[in-house]
This record gives structure tokens, C-alpha cells and sequence, in this order.
């Protein structure tokens, strides 16, 4: 099951509308044209792509597809250093623009890192660490500068907690500052914005919190967005892994949630192959 063209339609209910991740599909260690992830998409029965830059967008419009979630600043340097405001607000600005340019709407925002002299990624700037609080109140006052702009242009910032206790690349994110759902919450309501919402990662919730179902009915009407990946190790929706996805995509369903959900996890074995799993999995 390598090629696309031998896939046919997965999808058979469609109450969870499901997106590929743009960066982690690959076949052994070759990584997906957005050409080929879109051709897939499509062949499913999919409405849409996720993590996608504003320069994809045609791409996406020739295949009939959403960019579920578009790219912005990274996750490193975020919102809770006003050193960083001025590169955040940028890059945030132009992804609303571009969404609401093309129809789209939501945009994935980070709280970055509370110690900025870890040596990771380019111009970060070195010599402070930000506190929970001050993390807290320096995110709020950023996200009130953006987020009007935001409710005109009918766009929403999802902002995403990240595991810190995975070490390994692209799994965890030690040091980075929003790692508990509570920390992204309480931005979020202090902001009190229908523009901000949670990016609900089922997977980096999990590893840090727990508790999924009973948790969701508290979040009606504040979730943006949904991923999924397998824990541990963020790869397939298999039984070597420990989450349950079939009642935790009943109980968004039962808060009234219709975004989309995006697939990103990384596959260790035929990428196809667990496309289709996945995908059957959670079309509850």
C-alpha cells in the first residue's frame, strides 16, 4: 500500500473531519510531497491538511482542500517573551491574513520556551527565563494586541500545549513553557476571545494530564482544534500504543465540536497502511 493511487475512498461516516499533517508522512525516511499528501487526502475522502504555510495554499485550492491549521511562528520563541513579540505578531499577522485571503481559518500559536538560553533555533534571544506567572501575563498582554485583528478577519489562534517529558526530536519539547492544558487555559480565558482557543493534542495532553474524557465536556466552546498521535512514542493509532480514540472522538462530538481533527503522528511502519487505520479509527 506505497503508492496513492492505490487508495481508495476510507472515509465512510465523516462526523470527524479528519486532516493530514503536512510534515511527519513519509516513506522510508522520504518525506511526502504536499502534492502526493493532498492526492491522498483526497482519495480518502478528506476534507483537509494541517500545519500548512501560506505558499501551499494553491496547491491545496487545485485538490478542493482546507488548510485545517496554517503555520505561524514557532514554538521555541513565543508569546510569553516580549523580546519575541515583534517576530511573533509578524508571522501571526500574516497567517491571518493569508487565511482569510483564501477562506480558511484557524492558526497555530505556541507560548515558547520559559528558559531562552536554550541553544535551539537561530536570533533566539539568550539570558532570561520567564516565569508561570509573568509566562501567564506576558501571553495575555501579546495575544490582546493580535487578537482583535484576529475576530475581524474571522480567523482563530490555537494555542497548543506541548509535552516537556519526551526528549526525543519532535516528540517532546523540554523547556517549553505551555506544557499543562491549565497554563493554555488560563491564557485563554484571561484573553476572552472567541479568536484564541485550545489546540487540543490529544497526545501531548495525555502524556502531561491525562484524564481526556472526563476533561473535554469542560472545554465545549473552547477548542479550536484537535491532533492525534499514539502514546508513547507519537506514532501509529495501533494497539502497541495507550490511548482509546473511538470514545474520545464520541465525546467531542457530544460538546458539539466540528473542527477538524489532524492525524499527526509519525509512522515507523507503512505509512499507508496506517493512514487507513488511523483514519478508520476515528470515523466514530
Amino acid at each position: 500500500m506505497n503508492s496513492a493511487a492505490n487508495v481508495g475512498r476510507v472515509v465512510k461516516h465523516g462526523r470527524i473531519k479528519q486532516a493530514l499533517a503536512r510534515w511527519c508522512l513519509h516513506d522510508m525516511g522520504e518525506k511526502w510531497s504536499v502534492e502526493k499528501i493532498c492526492q491522498v487526502a483526497v482519495q480518502m475522502g478528506l476534507p483537509a491538511i494541517e500545519v500548512v504555510p501560506a505558499e501551499e495554499f494553491p496547491l491545496l485550492k487545485k485538490y478542493g482542500l482546507v488548510s485545517a491549521l496554517t503555520v505561524s511562528h514557532m514554538f521555541v520563541r513565543g508569546m510569553n517573551n516580549p523580546l519575541h513579540w515583534e517576530e511573533c505578531l509578524s508571522k501571526l499577522g500574516a497567517a491571518i491574513d493569508a487565511n482569510a485571503d483564501a477562506g480558511f481559518s484557524n492558526v497555530v500559536t505556541f507560548t515558547g520556551f520559559s528558559d531562552t538560553t536554550i541553544p535551539e533555533g537561530p536570533g533566539i534571544a539568550r539570558g532570561s527565563v520567564v516565569d508561570r506567572e509573568q509566562g501567564i501575563k506576558n501571553c495575555v498582554e501579546g495575544y490582546k494586541k493580535i487578537v482583535g485583528h484576529a475576530e475581524k478577519k474571522k480567523a482563530v489562534l490555537c494555542l497548543e500545549p506541548l509535552n516537556t517529558r519526551d526528549g526525543a526530536n519532535m516528540k517532546g519539547h523540554p523547556g517549553y513553557q505551555g506544557d499543562h492544558i491549565d497554563f493554555c487555559l488560563e491564557v485563554i480565558d484571561k484573553v476572552g476571545s472567541p479568536a484564541l482557543k485550545l489546540l487540543f493534542d490529544v497526545y501531548h495532553v495525555q502524556i502531561m494530564d491525562g484524564d481526556l474524557i472526563r476533561r473535554i465536556p469542560s472545554l465545549k466552546g473552547k477548542i479550536g482544534h484537535v491532533q492525534v498521535a499514539g502514546n508513547p512514542g507519537r506514532g501509529e493509532l495501533d494497539d502497541n500504543q495507550e490511548i482509546n480514540f473511538p470514545p474520545i472522538m464520541r465525546a467531542l462530538l457530544d460538546i458539539g465540536y466540528d473542527g477538524y481533527v489532524g492525524l499527526e503522528f509519525i509512522p515507523v511502519g507503512d505509512t499507508m497502511k496506517s493512514l487507513v487505520q488511523a483514519v478508520q479509527l476515528l470515523d466514530v
